[in-house]
């Protein structure tokens, strides 16, 4: 028998043999608060809303990064295909409270199965997606099998793997199981060339591989509303007389660096305010409470309280509204870069606000998108190694209005020059490797002649 069919019925069986433990597991996060309430039973395989008739296709992300970036090309995707049916699967609770409110009102909104045999195949029954599009490193056996022998096409955006999984997936025993998984997408989309040369030494057929740029360049503004929109005018206002700084996307530990640091600014600038935007809100209410324990002065986002003059420190534990607060702040530090282990997070989006961006050295699969922008122009993102170094390069920027506008300014461009056509060529992909060929069946005018009417827009 093939090597990795071999290792693909002893997953299978495995699998099968845990499904019991595995719903049980399942049962214990919903109690926990760790899964949905009343939908739980959709990782099951169990859909909650209906089918509608026509050719549907299932775009599957994980968590909230995922499921943003998704966004913008299924809008790419139904303006082309009107007829189109879209089902989006997140896993998180935390993806499903932010995209319930940012998808199209006509996508279809899932959490996703978990890869037991039983549960892929009463998703794939309901659901019968004429293709999958994975993002990022969705890559479960059963799902991918059990597509690949129902006829469903396959394409990985924005497609990576982590270093430590790399060395996993490239041993020599898992190495025919991800050889033969990877057999059978019709596209796979690397967000960088580094982790395009994975793929291959992964054993992808090199045909399917393709290039179009990371997609987290093009996480869209979805805006506020009018009551939000007032609530950060409110919230600017405030911060006017403040010299601010913010370090988003904080985990665990990070705090007491950013702590620090804070603590040396406002020895040399009494009137700095520094916003900690946690990677998970749920910790906001811990910091808040271990910096007060410390002197300071803290509001918290969620409290919906006004400044008061002695408030130093603002811990932003609200969902889906980063982008928003890097419009806030000059300075961005960009967190999940300051302890090893760690592996960075998007710097994008600070980009896209004009920030002057910080991070520190343990930036993971994020290391190519610091490397594009600083060889687009060195001043657009600056790496730190710790503490140190992070308390001297802000006082810098808090001292020297010429350079921290050139950072501004260099980080602004890059993000415009980066960001351009990738969901036009993300499009572009899709159409030749997948609907065209598979909604052959579909009238001319839904693909073919929107498709050359909309090339010229």
């Amino acid at each position: 028998m093939n090597p990795g069919l071999a290792a693909y019925k002893l997953y299978r069986a495995l699998t099968y043999a845990a499904s019991p433990l595995i719903r049980l597991h399942l049962q214990w996060r919903r109690f926990r608060g760790l899964e949905h309430l009343q939908r739980w039973p959709e990782r099951l395989g169990h859909a909650s809303q209906p089918r509608k008739p026509g050719p549907l296709v299932w775009f599957h992300a994980v968590s909230l990064g995922e499921g943003m970036i998704a966004i913008p090309v299924i809008k790419h995707c139904i303006r082309k295909m009107p007829n189109l049916n879209v089902l989006v699967t997140i896993t998180t609770l935390s993806a499903f409270e932010v995209l319930s409110k940012k998808i199209p009102s006509e996508v279809i909104l899932q959490f996703s199965p978990v890869d037991t045999p039983s549960s892929i195949r009463s998703f794939l029954h309901y659901w019968k997606p004429s293709a999958i599009v994975l993002m990022e490193s969705e890559l479960w056996p059963n799902l991918i099998m059990d597509a690949s022998k129902n006829g469903i096409t396959l394409a990985l955006l924005n497609a990576r793997i982590s270093e430590k999984s790399f060395k996993l997936w490239s041993g020599p025993v898992l190495l025919p199981l991800i050889s033969l998984m990877l057999s059978k997408f019709s596209l796979i989309v690397p967000l960088s060339t580094e982790q395009g040369i994975r793929f291959q030494l992964l054993q992808a057929p090199p045909y399917i591989i393709n290039f179009s740029g990371d997609l987290k360049y093009v996480i869209e503004d979805f805006g506020v509303n009018e009551c939000g929109r007032m609530n950060i005018d409110n919230l600017r206002q405030q911060l006017s007389h403040k010299q601010v700084w913010m370090a988003s996307s904080i985990h665990r530990g990070e705090e007491e660096i950013i702590s620090g640091v804070h603590n040396v600014l406002m020895q040399l600038r009494p009137n700095i305010m520094t916003i900690i935007v946690p990677r998970h809100p749920q910790q906001g209410r811990e910091i808040a409470k271990k910096l007060e324990r410390q002197g300071h002065y803290v509001v918290l986002r969620s409290q919906h309280e006004r400044f008061k003059p002695e408030t130093n420190i603002y811990v932003v534990d609200t969902l889906g509204e980063l982008r928003q607060m890097y419009t806030l702040t000059p300075i961005a530090v960009i967190g999940g870069s300051f302890l090893p282990g760690l592996s960075g997070h998007n710097i994008s989006e600070a980009a896209a606000a004009g920030c002057a961006i910080l991070t520190g050295r343990h930036v993971g699969h994020f290391s190519h998108m610091v490397l594009e922008m600083q060889q687009l122009n060195p001043l657009s993102v600056l790496q730190v190694s710790g503490k140190l170094e992070l308390e001297k390069s802000l006082t810098e920027l808090f001292t020297n209005t010429t350079l921290l506008e050139a950072r501004r300014r260099a980080a602004k461009e890059a993000f415009c020059m980066l960001s351009s056509d990738i969901v036009a060529n993300i499009w572009s992909l899709l159409n030749f490797h997948i609907f065209t060929r598979l909604f052959a069946e579909m009238k001319p005018h839904n693909i073919t002649t929107k498709t050359k009417k909309n090339e010229d827009s």
